[in-house]
């Protein structure tokens, strides 16, 4: 074989592994072939902010915004047994304070926020008011009147002072004697001045669904408390599927539509009861419940009883209110009432 002839045949050779490592590269996954497409995982995303709810109540705003905007608004309201058929707007308040007063009587103190309604009798300052509403972020007060020492005070605590004798024009009268001013929520809420906010949230609450699991709790068919002196008030609170049906003198306690008062959370913050150094029209001394410092509470709530504490260690802090182990006892959403009774006056029923 002559040398071109040898050169050709290595040259062809050399061509042929070529073409064939190509082609075993390429049956094998081998070789420069094209990277597989990327592509990004969608992660899908999720939201933990819970939906806002009223800071009294813990119920959903809703569309409601500019109604959970609004600052707090208390009005005194009587509480005598002459009062009882005339009662009005006691059912709508998101919190009501029940607090001693001359001999023995209650007087309430309604707090409203998330609802209105037309309100009365509405009747007179005391000083354990101006305690009571410190930690409500500046509320617009509503009242009859005062004497002039406890109206010192009115004007001087951080609230806005919407009293008969500061907007006389705008209480509903209706007959005479103590029990004529009534007034209308919404109309009040519109004197609110700039600067005043929502009130903070009083008390946790659990939601509408779990059970209660404060330490302690304990079944109860409710409970009974008396408030003392000449008069002495008797008040209990019986457990029912809607909640707490109150009962006032041995009677249901309704408002004048016929509808009685059940909340769904009633606390008894059991409260030592002072000379506030002023008294009454007819020389009565008045009493002062005092709501700074720490003492015992019993709470009703999902149909249990909880004997704990309560706690403010200043006017301006909220009050919290803590189980047997010192866990805050969370409470259904809804309206709660507070009775101010005096130490050692409640029992179970």
């Amino acid at each position: 074989m002559s040398r071109r002839n040898v050169i050709g045949a290595v040259t062809a050779g050399v061509v042929f592994l070529a073409g064939l490592v190509a082609a075993l590269l390429v049956s094998s996954g081998g070789g420069a072939a094209a990277p597989p497409p990327t592509t990004t995982a969608e992660v899908p995303t999720t939201t933990t902010t819970a939906p806002p709810v009223f800071p009294l109540t813990g119920l959903p705003v809703g569309d409601a915004v500019a109604v959970a905007a609004r600052p707090a608004l208390v009005v005194k309201v009587d509480n005598s047994g002459k009062a009882r058929d005339r009662l009005a707007g006691v059912n709508r308040a998101d919190v009501v304070y029940v607090e001693g007063v001359e001999g023995g009587v209650t007087r309430l103190a309604a707090v409203f926020h998330s609802t209105d309604s037309d309100v009365g009798p509405v009747r007179s300052a005391r000083t354990t008011d101006v305690g009571l509403t410190a930690n409500l972020n500046r509320p617009l007060f509503a009242h009859s009147g005062a004497n002039q020492g406890v109206l010192e005070q009115v004007r001087g605590a951080n609230l806005v002072d919407l009293g008969y004798d500061v907007r006389p024009g705008d209480y509903q009268v209706r007959g005479s004697g103590v029990l004529r001013f009534f007034i209308d929520t919404a109309a009040f809420f519109g004197f609110a001045p700039p600067g005043t906010g929502p009130p903070p949230a009083l008390f946790a609450h659990r939601g509408q669904g779990p059970a209660v699991t404060a330490t302690g709790a304990e079944d109860t068919a409710g409970i009974r408390m008396g408030y003392g002196g000449v008069t002495n008030t008797q008040v209990s609170y019986q457990a029912v599927p809607e909640g707490w049906a109150r009962s006032q003198d041995g009677t249901p306690y309704v408002d004048a539509s016929g509808a009685q008062v059940v909340p769904p959370n009633v606390i008894v913050q059991f409260s030592e009861y002072r000379d506030s150094g002023f008294v009454d029209v007819v020389g009565s001394p008045s009493p002062e419940a005092v709501t700074v410092g720490e003492g015992e509470a019993w709470v009703l709530t999902g149909g249990k009883l909880i004997r704990g504490r309560w706690s403010r260690p200043d006017p301006a802090a909220v009050t919290t209110y803590t189980d047997s182990a010192g866990a805050p006892v969370a409470l259904t959403p809804g309206r709660t009432w507070i009775e101010l009774a005096p130490i050692g006056s409640a029992a179970p029923l």
